[in-house]
């Protein structure tokens, strides 16, 4: 898809920013304006850089524009490669009228120097140049900043910058028609101005970097130079013919001298030499008018053009427009030196018939011309001089103006084809808008920040405000209303429509010879040409041309070229007959995805019964001159296809890895700037516009031969049948593509928040795209973007233009910046990547990447029905889309369908790419578990089982894939609260480590959630032992109060009538209670547990009512768990292996009673409760003696068979402290007494704890009987041991039980008196008085049983009474009663003795 040399076409590079970016500097001089008011028309011009075509410098496609208009200049650098910052200032220099063309630049190795000339002042700013801005060839930035950025800091007032023209009577005044200037070597800054006198006054600044004067001189006809020192009146001046009137000014230096040539009205062109100040030649440029030059002498000329052009091989060329009455006529004329004589040598004279000539150009091969028709339309043509076909201009196809009407279908909304139109990229600039949107509401209030999107709503508002403020009535008809908004819609495009024709007011032509870029400066805005490609050309092309054209440019043959020129005359003549509704039949049959073979056919008929004007005959009769039209659309079919052979993928963005790092950066950059960005764009948008057109006509026509049939096609049905079967599809297909392509180009991109591009990345990233370079976020400061720039920004261009970079290299071409040619390639090749047939996918990713999600989505519509390429990727991006806008189940669906396309698209064999842990898994498994991700990431559980389940069916033999998707399956139905289908996918689950940890978090959720229920419920088929071997081992290692695996897994145990392991389970669980819990509700929770496990043994036959102890929790093992190692590294030895413990039913209940003991304990003395836990059985005695549970200290005792002698002295000890205590330990008392069962209740008044407590002690004394009384000798130790007087009932019981014992007590604690009493009263009851009192049944007689004394008690009590005279009477008392007994034994025994 070649471009041409013979045309171009305008691109307009609107701007859709509402700021305004302009710096406002006023020099103010303090002049005011001149006397009549003249005021000079507005133009424009611009400046190219010499380095501007080399790719490797800071300069490379840089050029600076500007516009005049009244004492205003605005000047602009812009950059086809890079962001230029601060571009844009803005000068007044209020009262000074800027002369058209008043603005020349010029640059030196340091600087950029602009001298602006008006007719009160000169001026000249010296600005750095780009290199020495950024001295190094490696420039990074994504922007850079303008030569602009710091002219704020200049004081323009100071004479270094500006100076003012003096004026006055005598004086000459400058004419507000021409001037120039240029910088002489010295850099001296020189200005040339035309005098109202005829002359040339040129004025000389000194160099900015260095003081000096002001020096003016004054060129006359006479060639005498005068000096005007100081602006003298006396100066000595000739006088000047008025016809010697300087039109326009040119400057030339060659050598060491300064030529300026003036072409004035007189029809001459004067050159002066400014260094000999002379005149050198004069030449009348009428003697190359052919005929009529009587005529136009005795005229002055009015619109006379000069410009110049330099070549090393032409030398210095003069291009010469005179501007004649009705007619126009260029002359190319070359400067010839011989002997310092000048002569002129004729090269070329060109004829025009347009009547306004707005500016033209000089090149070394062409002339530029711009021009305003009758209809004020702009026309450009231009020209080769010296090689032209019978001075045939070659064309520029401008952009056409946005219609005076808005066509708007039946069904469509007037607001939005309205808007749709107004805020197209390709139709209105943004201040033509907010221009006309200050005049409709005819208001102060300015919209110049307003955000594209903003300013479409203050549009909607304004408009809709004004319809609702007119209407008056209440109630009206739809289509009353409908008409109301056509009628204030069109107001306000009207409005619209005059400011973008204000702003496309063309001023000037810019040609950049460096790059060969032309460019046309207009009013508001600044059009690119681009060459035109060939069918577009031939398409486009007047009537004219095209019957003129010696050779067509698509085809060779010149047979096929002839039949492919009738065969576009034809498609012109339909395009022409078309009307309105016709064409918007068509485009909506296109976008709602119909036939467009039926929309064309219904087209047709149509235009056969609206053909009032014979167009129908005309086109047939054409037909019969086209001899193979099967061939001639081929032609057209193969060239508008952009279709490729091989993909031109990201492969070739990759920039060759032998290039050099600058190289690799420059074309990192070039055309990057939002400027070409927009222009590229817009050309794709064009040339999709008008070949979407060409098939639209070219598949009318193909109708039309069907219906001709045999009366046009000489081959009869082989034909028809070639037109029906293959041309008419191609031609559909293509009209579609294009179509697209048109749509695309003109959708805006969305903004789009961080937080969510950065989701978006976050998905990407699970499929493993985030890297790719298609699918990174657009960060542009340009907005708003259309869709095709956003994807031309971010990924098209580095793979573009290394393209042509790599096919450069492969020509060796050393042109690497020549505009038309890099141009219609990065347009061409742009296209090719946005072209739905060829096998990339980057378009589509990139918008995936940017969440352009509806865009994505008509995207993916419009190409739905007939695009059969990507179609897998296409449903993968749309299942994405879907997934943005929360329509999960559509987004499966989507992802199902794309599944079937995996092994055949490029897309997805990248989208599912080999991993590590897959790496025998089938593609679509691949894909399969990419997309799993991506729903679990957007957290979507339920697609994500249905997706998993399909999958499954695919893995038939792939067990590793199974395990892992039924993995999935579980995972997610656990998540969902589906637990019976979690556990029917845990137990498909094929892999048994899987199975085992789907298993184990089945057990960890469930118990977490408290659904035990269903938990112990499921049947677990072959995996019962794994499931109790998980609950134990969970049980064993979390906390025992927040997670209870113990119940869980005894009510595991008992629904399976497993009674001796849930007995087990819960004995278990009451140890570590003891152990771990040691408060009142682990107590409470240790003594249920041992009631339950002997509840459970007792469920069971007494010959298996038994269990194993279980080991302390320090032994457990866990299954699974990681060596040990001691501190050298060593494996540390494995836990002992203990003797199993069998422990029995009696077993258990003596665990349960010391359990209850030690709950009671706690229940009445809460801060025992830390150490009862663990405490044995004699240690909780001596506990529940110190706290007064006497009767439980007892059952204690007695259940493990401990001696008693604790309870007794402790309770002997309270009655103690109760005997001699106060008031408080009284009360106190009463609690442990009540905790107590009493034998009887005493309520009399006069019973106190004191009495109480004796009461309890003689209480267990008679009901715990104990060998040789030893409970009562225990009790009265205590007694005496604490000097408590012994009570008498205690005295008296234990006397009748053990009067010795009781002596010895009596001695023991030095009871002397009592003990004597005690021996006494013995030794009267032996005798018998009172026998029955000490158990004795038969007092001493020589009948009764022998009896006896303690003899040794009885020494040692007469001993220690004998020692001391206070105890002698109680000595001589025993040692008389003693004698009376011995007296009386002495007698009994001598009566048993005779007896006997």
């Amino acid at each position: 898809m070649a471009a041409l040399d013979r045309s171009f076409i305008e691109i307009c590079g609107f701007e859709r920013e509402t700021f305004s970016r302009f710096r406002d500097i006023t020099v103010n001089l303090g002049l005011s304006a001149l006397p009549g008011g003249v005021k000079c028309p507005d133009s424009a011009g611009g400046f190219y850089y010499e380095e501007s075509g080399k790719l490797l410098s800071v300069a490379s496609n840089r050029f600076i524009h500007w516009s005049t208009s009244g004492d205003t200049v605005q000047l602009v650098e812009q950059s086809l490669d890079t962001n230029l910052l601060n571009n844009a200032v803005r000068l007044k220099i209020p009262h000074c009228q800027l002369l058209p063309g008043g603005v020349h630049i010029q640059e030196t190795v340091n600087n950029v120097i602009i001298l602006i000339v008006t007719n009160q002042s000169v001026h000249r700013l010296a600005l750095p140049h780009p290199s020495r801005m950024y001295r190094s060839e490696l420039v990074t930035e994504l922007q850079m900043q303008s030569i602009f950025t710091d002219v704020g800091k200049l004081s323009l007032q100071d004479p270094a910058h500006s100076y003012v023209l003096p004026s006055g009577p005598g004086l000459p005044s400058v004419s507000p028609s021409t001037s120039a200037a240029w910088i002489s070597q010295e850099g001296e800054a020189h200005f040339a101005l035309a005098t109202a006198s005829g002359g040339i006054l040129v004025v000389c600044l000194p160099p900015h970097d260095s003081p000096g004067m002001v020096a003016t001189v004054e060129l006359k006809q006479s060639s005498v130079m005068q000096r005007l020192a100081g602006w003298m009146p006396t100066a000595i001046r000739g006088d000047q013919s008025p016809s010697d009137l300087a039109l326009s000014l040119a400057v030339r230096q060659l050598e060491d001298d300064t030529f300026i040539f003036a072409l004035c009205q007189d029809h001459k062109l004067r050159m002066w030499s400014y260094k000999e100040q002379v005149c050198l030649m004069v030449a009348d440029m009428l003697e190359y008018l052919p005929v009529g030059r009587g005529e136009v002498k005795s005229v002055p000329g009015q619109g006379h053009r000069l410009r110049l052009s330099f070549s090393s091989t032409t030398g210095l060329c003069l291009g010469v427009y005179l501007g004649l009455p009705k007619r126009g006529q260029f002359c190319v004329l070359q400067l010839v030196a011989d002997n310092n004589r000048y002569s002129l040598d004729h090269l070329s004279t060109l004829f025009t018939t347009q009547d306004t000539l707005v500016d033209f150009d000089l090149t070394s091969t062409d002339i530029w011309g711009l021009w305003l028709d009758d209809d004020n339309q702009t026309v450009v043509k231009y020209i080769n001089f010296e090689h032209n076909s019978a001075g045939l201009w070659n064309q520029v196809f401008m952009h056409p103006a946005p219609g005076e009407e808005v066509h708007i279908g039946i069904d469509q909304d007037p607001r939005e084809a309205y808007l749709e139109i107004l805020f197209s990229p390709l139709q209105f600039t943004a201040m033509a808008i907010v221009k006309a949107l200050q005049i409709y509401k005819r208001g102060t209030e300015r919209y110049l920040d307003l955000p594209w999107e903003s300013l479409k709503r203050e549009v909607t508002l304004a408009v809709e405000n004004e319809l609702q403020n007119s209407v008056t009535e209440y109630e009206f008809s739809q289509e009353e209303y409908r008409q109301l908004q056509v009628e204030f819609w069109s107001k306000f495009y009207a409005c619209c429509l005059q400011y973008q024709e204000a702003l496309s007011t063309p001023l000037a032509l810019l040609i950049n010879q460096a790059t060969s870029m032309a460019c046309v400066l207009k009013k508001g805005y600044v059009s690119y040409l681009l060459p035109c490609f060939a069918v577009d050309h031939l398409y486009l092309s007047a009537d004219e041309y095209l019957f003129s054209e010696e050779e067509t440019p698509v085809a060779e043959d010149p047979e096929v070229g002839r039949d492919v020129l009738q065969l576009v005359q034809c498609l012109r003549l339909v395009s022409e007959s078309l009307q309105g509704d016709m064409a918007y039949d068509m485009e909506k049959a296109l976008d709602h995805l119909q036939s467009p073979e039926k929309a064309a056919e219904q087209v047709l008929e149509t235009m056969l019964a609206n053909d009032s004007e014979n167009v129908i005959e005309e086109i047939q009769n054409k037909l019969q001159d086209i001899r193979n039209p099967m061939m001639a659309m081929s032609v057209l079919l193969r060239e508008m296809d952009l279709e490729m052979d091989a993909e031109t993928g990201a492969e070739g963005a990759a920039l060759a890895a032998g290039r050099s790092l600058n190289v690799r950066i420059s074309l990192s950059q070039l055309y990057g700037s939002s400027v070409a960005v927009s222009v590229v764009c817009q050309a794709v948008c064009n040339m999709a516009l008008t070949r979407a057109m060409l098939c639209r006509d070219l598949l009318i026509l193909q109708q039309f031969y069907l219906r001709l049939g045999d009366n046009v096609f000489l081959g009869g049905g082989a034909q028809l049948l070639q037109l029906q079967q293959d041309l008419i599809p191609r031609c559909s297909h293509l009209l579609c593509s294009y179509y697209l392509l048109k749509k695309i180009s003109q959708s805006l991109a969305s903004s789009v928040p961080l937080d969510i591009l950065d989701a978006n990345l976050q998905h990407l990233s699970v499929l493993e795209l985030s890297d790719s370079p298609a699918m990174a976020p657009n960060r542009s400061v340009l907005n708003p973007q259309t869709v095709v720039e956003l994807f031309y920004q971010n990924v098209a261009r580095k793979i573009v233009v290394s393209q042509i970079y790599l096919q450069q290299e492969a020509q060796s071409s050393q042109v690497p910046l020549h505009w038309p040619h890099m141009a219609s390639s990065v347009v061409t090749s742009l296209a090719q990547l946005l072209w739905p047939s060829n096998p990339g996918f980057l378009f589509p990713e990139c918008l995936m990447g940017n969440c352009q999600y509806t865009q994505l989505q008509e995207y993916v519509r419009l190409i739905g029905p007939w695009c059969q390429v990507n179609v897998g990727s296409c449903r993968f991006i749309l299942g994405q889309c879907y997934l943005a806008t929360g329509e999960g189940q559509k987004a499966l669906q989507c992802f199902q369908e794309a599944a079937t396309e995996v092994e055949k698209e490029d897309f997805l064999l990248k989208l599912c790419g080999t991993e590590e842990e897959e790496v025998a898994s089938a593609p679509r498994l691949q894909y399969y578990n990419k997309v799993l991700r991506l729903l679990e990431d957007v957290a979507l559980p339920e697609l994500v089982i249905q997706l998993a389940t399909l999958a499954i069916s695919e893995a038939v033999n792939d067990t590793r894939s199974q395990a892992a998707l039924w993995t999935r399956i579980f995972k997610h139905h656990l998540d969902l609260g589906h637990n019976s289908q979690a556990y029917e996918a845990l137990v498909q689950n094929p892999d048994q480590s899987r199975q085992l940890d789907c298993l184990r978090q089945l057990v960890v959720v469930l118990c977490e959630r408290s659904q035990l229920k269903d938990l112990v419920q499921f049947s677990y088929v072959n995996l019962h032992d794994e499931v109790v071997s998980i609950i134990e081992s969970r049980a064993r290692a979390v906390d025992l109060m927040t997670h209870n695996y113990y119940e869980l897994l005894y009510a595991f145990h008992i629904n399976r009538h497993n009674y001796r392991k849930a007995g087990t389970v819960m004995f278990e669980y009451g140890m570590r209670l003891g152990r771990e819990v040691r408060t009142l509700h682990g107590l409470q929770k240790q003594v249920n547990c041992y009631l339950a496990a002997l509840n459970c043994l007792r469920l069971i036959r007494p010959d298996y009512a038994w269990i194993v102890q279980p080991s302390s929790g320090s032994t457990y093992e866990r299954p699974g768990a990681s060596p040990k190692r001691n501190y050298d590294g060593e494996f540390a030895p494995g836990p002992v292996k203990r003797q199993i413990d069998i422990l029995e039913l009696k077993d258990l209940e003596k665990e349960y009673n010391l359990a209850r003991s030690r709950l009671t304990l706690a229940q009445h003395h809460p801060p025992s409760a830390a150490i009862a836990g663990s405490a044995s059985a004699v240690e909780m005695v001596a506990l529940l003696v110190q706290t007064g549970l006497f009767d439980t200290a007892l059952s204690l005792c007695q259940t493990f068979k401990l001696p008693l002698t604790q309870v007794f002295e402790g309770l002997t000890f309270k009655c103690i402290k109760l005997q001699y205590g106060g008031e408080q330990s009284q009360n106190e008392a009463w609690n442990w007494l009540a905790a107590n069962q009493l034998s009887s209740i005493v309520t009399t008044k006069e019973s106190s704890a004191t009495d109480e407590a004796w009461r309890l002690l003689a209480s267990y004394l008679e009901a715990h009987p104990s060998q040789n009384a030893q409970h009562y000798r225990c009790v009265i130790n205590k007694l005496l041991s604490h000097g408590v007087p012994l009570p008498d009932w205690l005295v008296n019981d234990y006397k009748a039980v053990d009067t010795a014992a009781l002596l010895r007590l009596y001695l023991k604690f030095d009871q002397l008196e009592s003990a004597t009493e005690l021996v006494l009263e013995y030794v009267d009851a032996l005798l018998g008085k009172g026998h029955q009192y000490f158990g004795i049944e038969r007092p001493l007689s020589a009948t009764a049983p022998v009896v006896w004394l303690p003899y040794t008690s009885i020494d040692q009590l007469l001993f220690n009474l004998g020692e001391s005279q206070i105890n002698m009477k109680l000595y001589e008392k025993l040692k008389a009663k003693l004698d009376e007994y011995h007296g009386v034994v002495e007698k009994a025994t001598r009566h048993r003795i005779l007896a006997h």
